[in-house]
């Protein structure tokens, strides 16, 4: 994929901070700057599975539609992909595992990738290490307001038979509901949320419990994530495995929208669709778009398969 274009155009209280999405190393050192890092507290609690974690709905050209049945019937078929899941598979490790083969798109990495090659090491960082990132962490005290959201990453090894990631590092970041980012926005400098990091369980897979991301000026909503090999090597030159971002579904985001507080989001989702996406488009982010269940009302899941 092309990498992301410069600051997009719009009125300035709609756009992100030109340095939004440069990756952790940066962030981490802004995060210094501002005398919010301590001593690493250990790792986050464990992640826990969805329903799905694949693209639904119609399948794109040349290729198969995503059904559970249709996994379940691969996985039948083959008994070595069950064999390569934990002793006890989740269904949603089953189907990833049935539906394993193309890798995820990898999008932009940002010059500083925080593995502390040239710059802070992420282990470094008090309280980075969470499931919830919904608040600030650190000296930084803000929450993040919103309709729950809570997301899901399957990480599998393409090139060792599709076996879950156990033990790699994610971290995940996205915007608020005013489309803003912490620690870039002007109203945010001080406040670091929305944020985290986490190693994969033994099915390759880590949850984080956050908000329903905005939309803001040229974007489709989305969240940033960086795969790292393992946390204790997260920091080493050379081992980021991936870096992408999933893509929200749009009835998701028109059923959040429509609620108290993602008003300026409406507006912007008119202006972007998928295809036209400066991120997503050349493909219509099929590969990216996460599986999403629930309502505004009680909050959603969203989950995402990520072959590396």
């Amino acid at each position: 994929m092309t990498s992301l274009p410069p600051h997009e155009s719009g009125p300035e209280e709609q756009r992100p901070h030109p340095n939004h999405d440069r990756g952790l190393e940066f962030d981490l050192s802004t995060m210094l700057s501002r005398r919010s890092l301590g001593l690493f507290l250990g790792a986050g609690g464990a992640a826990a599975a969805l329903a799905a974690c694949t693209p639904g709905g119609s399948s794109p050209a040349g290729r198969p539609a995503s059904s559970a049945a249709a996994a379940s019937a691969t996985a039948s078929a083959s008994p070595s992909a069950a064999t390569r899941a934990s002793a006890t598979p989740s269904p949603t490790l089953t189907r990833a595992i049935a539906e394993c083969g193309v890798e995820i798109p990898q999008e932009t990495a940002g010059p500083f990738p925080g593995d502390g090659s040239n710059g802070p090491n992420v282990l470094e960082a008090s309280g980075v290490v969470r499931r919830d990132i919904t608040s600030s962490f650190g000296s930084a005290s803000a929450t993040a307001e919103g309709v729950p959201l809570t997301f899901t990453l399957t990480l599998l090894d393409n090139a060792n038979g599709c076996t879950p990631l156990a033990g790699a590092a994610v971290y995940a970041w996205h915007c608020d509901r005013d489309g803003k980012y912490s620690l870039y926005d002007s109203s945010l400098t001080n406040q670091n949320y929305l944020r985290g990091v986490q190693e994969a369980d033994s099915n390759g897979q880590v949850t984080f419990t956050s908000i329903f991301p905005g939309a803001y000026s040229g974007r489709w909503p989305h969240i940033h994530f960086e795969v790292f090999e393992s946390m204790n090597n997260a920091t080493a030159a050379g081992q980021v495995l991936a870096v992408s971002q999933i893509a929200l579904t749009q009835a998701a985001c028109d059923d959040v929208y429509a609620t108290a507080g993602y008003e300026r989001s409406v507006t912007n989702m008119l202006r972007t669709t998928l295809q036209s996406d400066n991120v997503f488009g050349d493909d219509g982010g099929i590969y990216q778009l996460a599986t999403m269940a629930g309502s505004a009302a009680a909050g959603y899941t969203a989950g995402l398969n990520v072959t590396i």
